[in-house]
């Protein structure tokens, strides 16, 4: 179940739930506690089992399946890009603010050790001595596990007429577009679209249209927005449709998700 602390959403979960792909706001990095799961990244299709640590960057398309009948467990943590850039600059002494995980799993104990420690820390923070502790942790961890490689420029990857499409849809995700809309924004056919879009950016245009407005709904959540009141805001027929979407991509229901940051 979720929880937040100082901006970081703390997820721990057992599942044998297999993930649609998605993506998130935030840098992800985590641990498998149990069990091991097959995952598209976006430095490829990997493995992760027990002890290693894995990791996502915002934006980065992926999904996740269990290997076996037994499911699987992690405990993950989804940092702020602004926590991120300010640790980073930190780490670099001002001289880079940006940067990305280079590998979507890790197999290094004392990184693992060092990720027990501050999920460990997550479950006592408030008190000061706690909170200094937390610092600690995650900037010896995020320096080791970023290794301060620059952020890739994706979008230099999306052909201009793929670009001109996304762009589109995410100058308004609220627009009911179709995808005579998108072929006409693209100089490009219906079918040019969709499989332009799903090469270039691993998701088809509808799933990214999904995508961004669960984005919009998961942060109205986060600022205390009722859930009605963030289905209707996100572009959803009802608060049941967006439930189901939001499970299908977090594997939680956007009332834990509620409750976790109230």
């Amino acid at each position: 179940m979720p929880r937040r602390i100082d901006g970081v959403d703390v997820v721990e979960a057992a599942t044998r739930h297999s993930f649609a792909r998605h993506t998130h706001e935030q840098f992800g990095m985590g641990l498998i506690h149990q069990g091991a799961q097959k995952s598209l990244s976006g430095r490829g299709t990997v493995e992760a089992e027990a002890g290693d640590v894995i990791t996502v960057n915002p934006g980065e398309v992926h999904d996740g399946t269990p290997i076996g009948d037994s499911g699987r467990s992690w405990r993950m943590l989804y940092l702020a890009p602004s926590l991120v850039e300010a640790i980073v600059s930190d780490i670099s002494e001002g001289r880079r603010q940006t940067c990305e995980f280079a590998d979507p799993v890790i197999r290094n104990a004392a990184l693992a050790a060092r990720f027990r420690a501050i999920f460990a820390t997550a479950a006592t923070a408030g008190s000061n001595e706690s909170k200094l502790r937390w610092e600690e942790l995650a900037v010896t961890l995020l320096a080791e596990a970023m290794r301060l490689v620059p952020r890739s420029a994706a979008g230099q990857k999306v052909p201009a007429s793929i670009a001109a499409a996304v762009n589109l849809i995410d100058d308004d995700p609220l627009t009911p577009l179709t995808l005579a809309d998108l072929a006409r924004e693209s100089g490009l056919s219906r079918f040019q679209v969709v499989r332009g879009f799903a090469r270039a950016i691993g998701l088809t245009p509808h799933a990214y249209l999904m995508q961004r407005r669960i984005d919009i709904v998961r942060r109205l959540i986060g600022k205390g927005t009722p859930l009605a009141e963030a289905a209707a805001a996100g572009g959803f027929a009802d608060q049941s449709h967006m439930t189901r979407v939001f499970v299908r991509k977090y594997g939680f229901s956007p009332g834990a998700y509620a409750r976790a940051v109230g």
